[in-house]
C-alpha cells in the first residue's frame, strides 16, 4: 500500500508542477497587467514601469519563475501586488471558508445521490427509473451560475429566507451559528445541485450492473432476502466506483465552487480567484491553484485508500 501510495505522490508532485507552471505563465502573458489596476488604465508609463520594477515584473519570464519557484521551495507563496499581504496568510484566511462549503455541499451530495442512485438503480427500467433518470438529466443540463441566480432571485429577493451573499465570519458558537448556516445554505444547495446529477447517476448504473451479478441470483436461489443482499453485498460493491469518480469529479467540483462563489460574493477561494484574475493579481492566482490542485491531489490520494479498504485487491489495503 505504502509504495503504492509513495508512487501516486511522486506523479502528483509532478503534475503539481506542471499544473501551476501552466498558471504561472498564461497569467503572465495576458495583455495588462497589475500595475494599471493599481493605478488606473491612464497611468503614465513611467509610473507603471516604477510599479512593475518595484514587483520585479520588468525581469525577463524565466527568471520571474525561478524567482517564485525559489520562493516556493522556501514555503513562500510571494506577496499580493493589490492587498499587500503575504499570499499564504491570506488563502488561509479564505481557505476556511471555502472547505465548510465544500464540505457541506460535498456531504449532502452524497447522501442524495445515494438515495436517488439507489432508487434509481433498483428500478431502472420502470417508471420509476426513468422519473428519476429525467431528473437527474435535468439537473445535470443547469448552468451554476442560472441555479444560483434563481435561488437568490427566489429565496433572498423573493421569499427573504436567506441572505443573497456573503459570509460576515465563520463561527458556529451559539451566537452566530445561524447567521453562518443562513449564509452558507444558497451556496451548498447550488454546489450540491450541480454535483448531485452526475453522482447519482453513475452511482444508479453501478447498482443496476450489480444486480445483475451472478452472486445476486445466486443468493436468491438460497433464500436470503433482497433487502440483505442490496444493504451487504450490492451497496458496498457498487460504492467502489462511486468513490473513484467522486476523486475524479473533485476539479469539477472546485471549479463550480469558484463560480458559485463569485455569484453569491461568498468570501472563499473561489472569489478571491476570480477577482484576483481580474486584477491580474499573479501571486495570489497562481497561489490559489496550487492550494486547490494540493487539494485534488489529497483527495484522489483518499479516494484510492477508502478503495483499498472496500477492496483490498486493489493494492491499496
Amino acid at each position: 500500500m505504502f509504495r503504492t501510495l509513495e508512487r501516486r505522490l511522486r506523479a502528483a508532485i509532478l503534475s503539481l508542477l506542471i499544473l501551476v507552471s501552466v498558471a504561472f505563465l498564461l497569467i503572465h502573458i495576458t495583455p495588462g497587467g497589475p500595475a494599471y489596476s493599481i493605478l488606473g488604465p491612464g497611468a503614465k508609463p513611467a509610473a507603471v514601469a516604477a510599479l512593475n520594477h518595484g514587483f520585479g515584473l520588468d525581469l525577463p519570464l524565466w527568471r520571474q519563475y525561478l524567482n517564485w519557484l525559489w520562493s516556493l521551495a522556501h514555503g513562500q507563496l510571494g506577496s499580493s501586488y493589490i492587498y499587500n499581504r503575504p499570499v499564504g496568510q491570506m488563502l488561509l484566511a479564505y481557505e476556511r471558508n471555502t472547505l465548510a462549503l465544500q464540505l457541506v455541499s460535498l456531504g449532502a451530495s452524497l447522501l442524495i445521490a445515494l438515495a436517488l442512485g439507489l432508487a434509481h438503480g433498483v428500478y431502472y427500467s420502470g417508471r420509476i427509473g426513468r422519473l428519476i433518470g429525467a431528473l437527474e438529466l435535468g439537473l445535470y443540463a443547469i448552468p451554476t451560475f442560472f441555479s444560483g441566480t434563481l435561488l437568490i432571485l427566489w429565496f433572498s429577493m423573493g421569499l427573504g429566507w436567506f441572505p443573497a451573499g456573503g459570509l460576515e465570519d465563520l463561527r458556529l458558537d451559539h451566537q452566530t451559528i445561524g447567521a453562518t448556516l443562513s449564509h452558507l445554505a444558497l451556496p451548498a444547495i447550488t454546489i450540491t445541485l450541480f454535483t448531485v446529477a452526475p453522482l447519482s447517476r453513475y452511482f444508479a448504473q453501478s447498482v443496476h450492473e450489480e444486480l445483475g451479478r451472478d452472486y445476486v441470483r445466486s443468493a436468491l436461489a438460497r433464500g436470503a432476502s433482497p433487502m440483505r443482499i442490496l444493504l451487504r453485498h450490492v451497496l458496498r460493491n457498487a460504492l467502489r466506483p462511486l468513490v473513484t469518480i467522486l476523486g475524479l469529479s473533485l476539479p469539477a467540483i472546485f471549479a463550480g465552487g469558484i463560480v458559485t462563489e463569485s455569484v453569491f460574493a461568498y468570501p472563499g477561494l473561489g472569489w478571491l480567484l476570480w477577482q484576483s484574475a481580474i486584477a491580474q493579481d499573479y501571486p495570489v492566482v497562481v497561489g490559489i491553484v496550487l492550494v486547490i490542485g494540493v487539494l485534488t491531489v489529497l483527495g484522489n490520494l483518499l479516494a484510492d485508500v477508502i478503495n483499498g479498504l472496500l477492496d483490498p485487491r486493489t493494492g491499496y489495503a
